[in-house]
């Protein structure tokens, strides 16, 4: 025999995992500080540099 299984708990119990999900995916998306920001979007640029620099003429 199944348990028996109550529907609003698991609804409910459902949406707060979701809740939870999105809440670290916005964590990791908008929890970062300014200077972290600006050193990943300095980065690309820091390398292309780094590859200009040791290209072979």
């Amino acid at each position: 025999m199944a348990d028996i299984l109550n529907l609003n708990k698991a609804r409910k119990a459902r949406a707060k995992a979701q809740a939870t999900a999105k809440a670290v995916e916005n964590r990791a998306k908008f929890g970062r500080t300014k200077a972290q920001k600006a050193a990943d979007a300095a980065e690309p640029g820091r390398i292309s540099e780094n590859l200009e620099g040791a290209r072979r003429e």
